[in-house]
């Protein structure tokens, strides 16, 4: 018995897996694009499945589709979403620039199980296809899925890591640590002080990130072919929005003007350029963590990260800062992601941008993974690292640069010299301070305090 079936498209037959739910045409793209290996992201999928029900709802109502093939189509979307549905989408992400070859798939795999539903012949580009193109219908789809995976998954995860620095913050108030510029000593500051600047660029980030929101739900979908909407009813741009707003629980709306979203993918540019900034404040976070936790006995040792692993093969005891580690990583990746996103942005050729899969792949792998290490962060470094208050205090007290406090009372210049002969001599510098200045150890003792001193002023 053969393993394979005859299918048939407009270029002529072709073998097909027999048990495959897709037809010819993603057939020749399994041909065509063995390249990674990397099918369309699972998101991606997913959304796609939702706009082709949203479709057959918005035809049904147009009466371009029957009632019945249109609730087929709708039962088989649900179906495919009920199980392990990326089976059935083996295109690799490098194919053709307009994703037809994933239109196709999706519409292939409707229609054959559509047509078992129905009991009669639902055809994946009459029925499934109706009123779409494969050059609105991806567009719509990158947008589609970006704004469900931030609104899914980034956006709580960034939320959550705010929540989070927080109550870390509260928790450590009461420490005060030298403060670095340049990564020289400089003035002290609070703990609470070094966390709430890492939640405000969190915040920031989410804020800059839900502004994008309006251009990403604002959709491609009626611009068919090239943005005029030739073969599509002049209703089925807004009665789809409606459709799928009722299916995702997000406000989806028809674009102003479909010839941009079809021939650029400048929204997509730009929510990627709000994830590399988001990605930016992750690696700073990272790397504070990292420094701080650095030693413990011949770095700084301010911190003591939560020990998840063994550090090293060959070092017993060694233990690493794993999570700041694989954050960075990810924040590596998602800038790289960015630079990728910029060049395909580019390829906008008159009416149709032609790298829209290797967009939509970097964009959601971005999102994906900032999630999936903003949680991580969150929970398995920062609301669990240990203050190590012996290290700070002892930085502290031969620290320098405390002496600034005293610039307005015996000048600059002054000051600066007791510094320097506090930090050649290895000394404290309240000690250095008393013996070159007319202040006592009392008066020493208020100006130099490292708590007043984090509250800034005169």
């Amino acid at each position: 018995m053969s393993n394979t079936r005859i299918e048939r498209d407009s270029m002529g037959e072709l073998q097909v897996p027999a048990e495959a739910l897709y037809g010819a045409q993603t057939q020749r793209a399994v041909n065509n694009f063995p390249i990674s290996q990397q099918p369309m992201p699972t998101q991606f999928i997913r959304a796609l499945l939702l706009a082709k029900a949203a479709a057959a709802k918005a035809n049904v109502q147009l009466e371009q589709v029957s009632a019945a093939q249109g609730e087929a189509i709708v039962t088989a979307v649900e179906q495919l979403l009920a199980g392990d549905f990326m089976q059935h989408f083996p295109v690799d992400v490098f194919q053709t620039g307009s994703g037809t070859s994933s239109n196709m798939n999706a519409n292939e795999v409707i229609a054959t199980l559509a047509s078992r539903v129905l009991g009669e012949q639902v055809n994946p580009n009459d029925h499934v296809n109706c009123g779409q193109s494969s050059n609105d219908i991806i567009p719509t789809t990158i947008h589609v899925s970006a704004a469900l995976t931030l609104h899914e998954q980034l956006l709580p995860a960034l939320k959550h890591l705010v929540q989070t620095i927080e109550a870390k913050a509260e928790q450590v108030h009461p420490f005060v640590k030298t403060g670095r510029t340049h990564l020289m000593d400089a003035m002290p500051v609070r703990m609470s002080q070094v966390l709430g600047g890492w939640a405000a660029q969190i915040k920031a980030s989410i804020g800059h990130l839900e502004n994008t929101l309006p251009s990403l739900q604002a959709l491609a979908q009626g611009g068919t072919a090239v943005g005029t909407g030739i073969n599509a009813h002049p209703q089925f741009s807004a009665l789809f929005a409606r459709q799928l707003s009722g299916l995702t629980q997000l406000d989806f709306v028809p674009g102003d003007n479909l010839f941009a979203l079809i021939g650029s993918q400048d929204t997509a540019v730009a929510v990627s350029g709000q994830l590399k900034a988001t990605a930016v404040a992750l690696m700073k976070i990272a790397n504070d963590l990292r420094w701080m936790n650095s030693g413990p006995l011949a770095g700084l040792g301010e911190i003591e990260l939560e020990g998840l692993q063994p550090g090293s093969s060959i070092m017993p005891g060694k233990v690493n800062p794993v999570i700041p580690e694989a954050t960075a990583m990810v924040a590596a990746q998602v800038i790289g992601n960015d630079a990728t996103i910029a060049v395909a942005g580019q390829s906008g050729n008159f009416e149709l941008n032609v790298m829209l899969p290797v967009i939509a792949l970097n964009l959601l792998d971005s999102i994906e993974l900032m999630a999936n290490a903003s949680r991580l962060l969150a929970d398995k470094a920062i609301a669990s690292f240990r203050v190590n208050e012996p290290k700070l205090k002892e930085a502290l007290a031969r620290n320098p640069i405390l002496v600034t406090a005293l610039n307005p009372i015996i000048g600059y210049q002054k000051a600066a010299e007791i510094a320097k002969t506090a930090y050649k001599q290895g000394r404290p510098i309240i000690d250095v301070a008393l013996e070159h200045t007319e202040l006592s150890r009392a008066q020493l003792e208020v100006l130099l305090d490292p708590e007043k001193l984090t509250a800034g002023g005169i």
